[in-house]
């Protein structure tokens, strides 16, 4: 059975939205802290979301399906930015770049790690 045309219509606005709202707060986030500082900020937070979403998903499926399309694809992939990562990165000596690189990917697995672990207290609280 074929999907009905405005459901895939309903997910790209559903995108649309959540990447709207993800790369203006973004945007906020960067006027706010500028530079490296803020570009890490929004890559863990971002991190840290995904981990929940993923481990969520997993755990419990509370969150529908389409909360983590507008979250998960629209939103947070708007919010948090790789591109700005490697360009910032590379525009330091060596030695910020290399503490920037490691830092990012230390700082967003933990995030991930955060994330799985509130996805569980969620979990357990549901299931009391």
């Amino acid at each position: 059975m074929s999907r009905h045309p405005l459901l895939t219509v309903e997910v790209v606005v559903l995108v649309a939205i959540g990447g709207f709202a993800g790369a203006n707060l973004r945007y906020l986030a960067a006027e706010l802290l500028p530079g490296l500082p803020g570009t890490l900020l929004a890559n863990v937070l971002g991190a840290t979301l995904l981990g929940f979403l993923l481990y969520e998903a997993e755990l419990t499926g509370l969150l529908a399906e389409r909360t983590h399309v507008v979250v998960g694809t629209g939103f947070l992939s708007s919010f948090t930015t790789y591109s700005t990562f490697v360009v910032q990165s590379l525009q330091q000596s060596p030695l910020l770049l290399a503490g920037n690189v490691v830092a990012t990917y230390a700082l967003g697995f933990a995030g991930v790690l955060v994330g799985r672990r509130a996805a569980r207290a969620v979990d357990a609280r549901w299931a009391a």
